[in-house]
């Protein structure tokens, strides 16, 4: 197995989680569009 060198290692601690930031995203839009079936779907046609 290849060891890294501590260049390498210094850039990956120091870059942003992009993968985190993307699967965030994600589940947060996922949840904003089920509320909002729900609340035109099912809310306001009940009244």
């Amino acid at each position: 197995m290849d060891q890294m060198s501590e260049e390498d290692r210094n850039r990956i601690l120091e870059s942003s989680p992009v993968g985190t930031f993307a699967l965030m995203s994600a589940v947060i839009g996922g949840m904003v569009i089920a509320w909002l079936f729900l609340y035109y779907g099912v809310f306001l046609p009940r009244g």
